[in-house]
C-alpha cells in the first residue's frame, strides 16, 4: 500500500514551485541595505539578519492572490507572503508545515486535517480551520474567477460552484470545520495524492480581510509567510521584509528580500556581473557557452524537473480532427530537440521522452508512442503531406514568446527546425512582455502556438498530467491553456487517482500519457536543467528536489564574503 511519509517540519525544508525555472534561494548577501558581516563557512544569523537579497524577476501578470497565480513571476512573491499546511524536502518528503496532521480515512476519500496552535497572519488576524475552508471555497468558486479554481475539482461540491454568475461567496460543500484547529475534506473519489496536493500555490490561506475587495487585497497581500510585503512598485520592483510572526519552517535569516522586475534577462545578467544583483535565476541564452567560466560569478547547471513544451490550440485553424492530429506529430518529428540542445542551449537541458520530468515518480523513457519525439524529415513531410490531402495549408506557423523570457534563440531554432523539415513558412510570434503574453493566452486571443512550462508544486505525476491536459483545467479554468478534451485521458486520471498503491497509479497515469501521445495537445520539448548564477558574496547556494534553489531555511548556509561593497 502506498501511504505518503508525514513527518514533522525539520530545519531543512522548502517550498515547491508551479511553472517553470523558479527562484527560492537559501542565502544571505550584501544586498541594499548594507550588511557587513564577516565571512564564515557557517555563517551568522545577526550579520545575515541585516541584509537584503536582491533576485531577479519580472512584472507578475496578475495580482498577488494565491488562487489567481499562475506564472512564475507572480509565484516567486506569493509563497514568500503565504504559508500553506505543508511542504516539502529536499528529496521531495512531505512535511507539515500549518497542519499537525492529514490523516485519510479507509479509501483515501476524506481526510481530516488538524492545524498546528498559534497561527496569525502578519497583522495578527488567527489563522483557523474557518480560514481554509473560506479561502479554498474562494478560489474554486468560478464566479470569482480565479485561474487556480481547478486545483480543487476533486473535492466535493466544487461542481456546484462552477456557474460564473453564482454567488461568490459559496462554499464548497465538502469541506466541514469541525473546530477550530480541524477540517475535514470529503472528495469526490479516493485520492491518495490529495495530501502533496495541498502544497499547490492555490491552497494557500488568506485572511477575513481579502474578501471586501480581493483585487485591492492582491496588490497589498497581508499573508502569513516568512516575509511581508514592504513595497511593490510596478515595473520596477517588490520589496519584502521578514514577518516576525512567523512561526513555519522557513524563518527568514537575513534582512528581506528585493525582487528586481527586469524586462530583458540580459540585462539581469550583467547586474549579476557587476555585482548589482546578488542571484539570476535563469541565464540568458547569449551567455549558456559562456557562463559557467565567467570570473566574478557563480555558476551553476544542474539536473531540474522543468517540463517545456509548446501548445498548438486546438481552436486554432489547420490543427482539430484528424488533420490537426497529422500536422501536430509532423511538426514534432520536424523539430531537432537534440540539435537545439546543442547548438543553441549549450547543453543545459535534456530531451523530452514523457509529459513529466526525470525527477518525479513514473518518469519513462518507453511509453508507447513516444517515438513521435524523433526527429524524422521523412516521416515529417509523409504526416504533413496526409494533412494536406485533408485541407490544404495555408499561412504561416506560428510559435509565441514573450520577449522578456529569454527564448528568443529557442524559439527561432525551433521555427527553423520546422520550416527547413517541413518546407512551410515558420516564425517566431515576439510578444513584448510576459505578462501580455499571458493575458492573450488566458483571454483565449494569441491566435498562434506558444512555448509553455510547466513544473509541479507537489512531487506527483498528477501535477503535471491532470493539472494540464483534463477537461476541468480547461476553458481558464486552469494550466489546460489548449483546451484540450478528450474523455479517453479524463477517465484515466481519475482512475489513477483512485489508486491506494503508488505503482497501480503510475501504471494509470502511463497509460493516460499515451493517449497524450496520440492527440498531442502540446508539442514536448525538453527537460530543462537548473541554470543559475549568483555573485561571488552569496556562498553555498543549494537546489531542492525540484531544482528550485533555495532561500532561508537553513542558518548553516547563510554566509557570505567579506568583500560586499557595492
Amino acid at each position: 500500500m502506498f501511504h505518503p511519509r508525514f513527518s514533522h517540519p525539520s530545519a531543512h525544508v522548502t517550498a515547491a514551485v508551479a511553472s517553470i525555472a523558479a527562484l527560492g534561494m537559501l542565502l544571505a548577501g550584501c544586498g541594499t541595505s548594507g550588511g557587513t558581516g564577516s565571512p564564515s563557512a557557517q555563517g551568522s544569523s545577526s550579520t545575515a539578519t541585516t541584509s537584503v537579497i536582491t533576485v531577479n524577476n519580472v512584472e507578475p501578470s496578475a495580482n498577488l492572490l494565491p488562487g489567481n497565480t499562475n506564472d512564475m513571476a507572480s509565484w516567486k512573491v506569493v509563497t514568500q507572503l503565504f504559508e500553506g499546511l505543508v511542504t516539502f524536502s529536499d528529496d521531495g518528503e512531505l512535511i507539515y508545515a500549518e497542519a499537525e496532521s492529514i490523516t485519510p480515512n479507509s479509501d483515501a476519500s476524506q481526510y481530516t486535517i488538524t492545524l498546528r496552535d498559534g497561527l496569525r497572519f502578519s497583522d495578527g488576524q488567527k489563522i483557523t480551520a474557518q480560514t481554509y475552508a473560506k479561502a479554498w471555497s474562494f478560489a474554486a468558486n468560478a464566479a470569482n474567477g480565479q485561474l487556480g479554481a481547478a486545483i480543487f475539482s476533486t473535492i466535493q461540491g466544487y461542481d456546484a460552484l462552477q456557474d460564473t454568475n453564482g454567488g461568490n461567496d459559496a462554499q464548497l460543500s465538502g469541506l466541514k470545520v469541525v473546530d477550530d484547529h480541524t477540517l475535514q475534506v470529503t472528495l469526490n473519489a479516493p485520492d491518495s495524492s490529495f495530501p502533496y496536493k495541498v502544497g499547490d500555490v492555490a491552497f494557500l490561506p488568506i485572511p477575513e480581510s481579502a474578501y471586501a475587495d480581493a483585487n485591492a487585497f492582491g496588490e497589498h497581500p497581508i499573508g502569513n509567510g516568512p516575509y511581508m510585503l514592504k513595497q511593490w512598485n510596478h515595473d520596477s520592483s517588490i520589496q519584502l521584509v521578514p514577518n516576525p510572526k512567523y512561526t513555519g519552517p522557513r524563518t527568514p535569516k537575513n534582512g528581506g528580500v528585493t525582487f528586481e522586475l527586469y524586462t530583458d534577462v540580459q540585462t539581469a545578467y550583467a547586474d549579476v556581473e557587476s555585482g548589482n544583483l546578488d542571484v539570476i535565476d535563469t541565464i540568458p541564452t547569449s551567455a549558456l557557452a559562456t557562463y559557467q567560466h565567467e570570473n566574478g560569478i557563480q555558476a551553476f547547471n544542474k539536473p531540474g524537473p522543468a517540463f517545456r513544451s509548446f501548445t498548438i490550440p486546438q481552436k486554432l485553424k489547420h490543427f482539430s480532427g484528424e488533420e490537426g492530429r497529422l500536422r501536430r506529430a509532423a511538426i514534432s518529428h520536424a523539430v531537432n530537440r537534440a540539435n537545439i540542445i546543442e547548438k543553441v542551449m549549450y547543453g543545459t537541458a535534456t530531451v523530452a521522452t514523457d509529459f513529466t520530468a526525470p525527477t518525479i515518480a513514473g518518469y519513462s523513457k518507453s511509453l508507447k508512442g513516444a517515438d513521435v519525439l524523433d526527429y524524422n524529415t521523412e516521416t515529417a513531410r509523409k504526416l504533413w503531406s496526409q494533412a494536406d490531402a485533408i485541407s490544404p495549408w495555408s499561412g504561416t506557423f506560428r510559435l509565441a514568446y514573450s520577449a522578456d523570457s529569454g527564448d528568443k534563440q529557442r524559439v527561432e531554432g525551433i521555427t527553423n527546425s520546422i520550416k527547413n523539415a517541413l518546407g512551410i513558412d515558420a516564425q517566431p510570434y515576439i510578444i513584448p512582455t510576459q505578462k501580455e503574453l499571458s493575458s492573450a493566452i488566458h483571454d483565449r486571443t494569441i491566435n498562434a502556438a506558444f512555448l509553455q512550462g510547466l513544473q509541479s508544486d507537489y512531487p506527483y505525476p498528477e501535477g503535471y498530467l491532470m493539472q494540464a491536459y483534463d477537461s476541468s483545467a480547461a476553458d481558464g479554468k486552469g494550466l489546460n491553456n489548449g483546451d484540450y478534451k478528450s474523455t479517453a485521458f479524463d477517465k484515466l486520471i481519475d482512475d489513477a487517482a483512485r489508486q491506494t498503491n503508488v505503482d497501480d497509479a503510475i501504471s494509470y497515469y502511463h497509460q493516460a500519457e499515451e493517449v497524450l501521445f496520440k492527440d498531442l495537445p502540446v508539442i514536448p520539448l525538453w527537460y530543462a536543467n537548473v541554470t543559475a548564477a549568483a555573485g561571488e558574496h552569496v556562498q553555498h547556494v543549494g537546489f531542492n528536489y525540484m531544482g528550485v534553489p533555495k532561500y532561508n531555511v537553513n542558518h548553516e548556509v547563510m554566509a557570505y564574503g567579506s568583500n560586499c561593497e557595492r
